[in-house]
């Protein structure tokens, strides 16, 4: 019995050995540089010294995401090119997309994880090689998503480092007011002008960096959370928006849906936010121009029932920003899309910048583009 025993313990070593070495294999980024995939500079209005709005539209592939260098190598990219292009000032605030972060799950991954062709194949080959990891917070989970929570909890800490790091350090590069676009984490906070993941439940959320790169506070928690985000996610209370003092004036967040809501806009308007800005993702290919599906969270007071009988980009005019950022008494706004091949998930958008009454589209294109205005008076 003994060495019966013996010979188990031994052949359960060997495996737990077997399996930390290949867990640990094939790590290692891809060698090809980033690809921009740029093909569009638009900007709008006129530089009257009153500083910019701009968006920066990126075309992001998992293998963006393989380590912190080549995400900030890439975003970086985009920045350089907007300077290049005059676009990039003191009084500069710049813009990026719903769930831009929330990718950096799968830094340091195995080449399979980038290579899959979809977001399940992608999830199992994740999942089989952190297995403790993701055993352990399967078991703690408090959400109904059990998998999702356990994927960006055992992640949390390097996620947030990795965001904090290349955004913090491309803000005061470039020295700009920064919106970072959105990650989910467990209940962040700002310590000291840094991001740093708490513990509990998971939000989507999105920090403001100053041109000194200190993480403004407090962090901004999406509200009204879509359908496919409640299995997993927490939401934020429209009561806790606040507006950023930047160069450029009183700056108001709204992540994607929240853009959609009149409470949103009042929180904004109570505190006499004069820029309100809406990082934002659309999932699937070609669904601009698809049969709009209805508000997810129950209608906003004061407007119609009209799914179906607008696409999805005559959606977004009717009753996002464009229609609700005059009763704001903000003077500008911008809405910016997530754009790229991220596996089987699609995307689409057509980013837009608002002022003075009038909406300004952005081209329609599957690319990255970068879209500035000119902030009036």
């Amino acid at each position: 019995m003994r060495r019966a025993a013996r010979w188990i313990l031994a052949g359960a070593a060997a495996v737990a050995v077997a399996y930390g070495v290949w867990s640990r294999a094939g790590r290692r980024p891809p060698s090809e540089p980033v690809d921009l995939n740029l093909t569009g500079v638009q900007s709008f209005g006129e530089d009257r010294g009153n500083g910019n709005l701009l968006g920066i539209q990126p075309w992001m592939v998992p293998s963006d995401y393989a380590s912190e260098e080549r995400f900030r190598r890439k975003l970086d990219g985009y920045l350089g090119a907007a300077r290049k292009a005059g676009l990039v000032g003191p009084d500069t605030v710049v813009v990026l997309p719903e769930y831009l972060g929330t990718w950096l799950v799968v830094v340091g991954e195995k080449a399979s994880v980038y290579s899959a062709a979809t977001v399940a194949e992608a999830t199992r080959a994740m999942a089989f090689s952190n297995l403790p990891s993701l055993l352990r917070w399967t078991l703690v989970s408090p959400a109904p998503d059990r998998t999702r929570y356990a994927l960006f909890r055992m992640k949390a800490r390097s996620m947030a480092a990795t965001y904090d790091r290349v955004l913090s350090g491309l803000a005061r590069s470039y020295g700009v007011t920064l919106v970072g676009g959105s990650i989910v984490l467990p209940d962040p906070r700002i310590r000291d002008g840094r991001l740093a993941a708490g513990s509990g439940p998971l939000y989507n959320v999105c920090v403001v960096y100053g041109p000194d790169g200190r993480a403004q506070k407090p962090v901004v928690r999406k509200a009204f959370l879509i359908a496919d985000e409640r299995p997993f996610l927490a939401a934020g209370k429209v009561e806790d928006l606040r507006a950023y003092v930047t160069p450029a004036g009183k700056l108001g967040v709204l992540i994607c849906a929240d853009a959609w809501y009149p409470e949103a806009y009042e929180a904004l308007a109570r505190q006499r936010a004069d820029l309100i800005v809406a990082p934002s993702y659309v999932f699937g290919d070609r669904s601009w121009e698809r049969p709009w599906g209805g508000y997810e969270n129950g209608r906003p007071r004061g407007s119609q029932p009209a799914q179906g009988r607008l696409t999805e980009e005559e959606a977004w005019m009717a009753y996002a920003m464009p229609a609700r950022l005059g009763d704001s008494g903000a003077r500008a706004g911008m809405t910016v899309f997530l754009r790229g091949r991220l596996w089987d998930l699609g995307s689409d958008g057509e980013s837009f910048a608002v002022a003075n009454g009038v909406t300004h589209m952005s081209q329609r294109r599957d690319a990255a583009a970068l879209i500035n205005l000119w902030l009036p008076r």
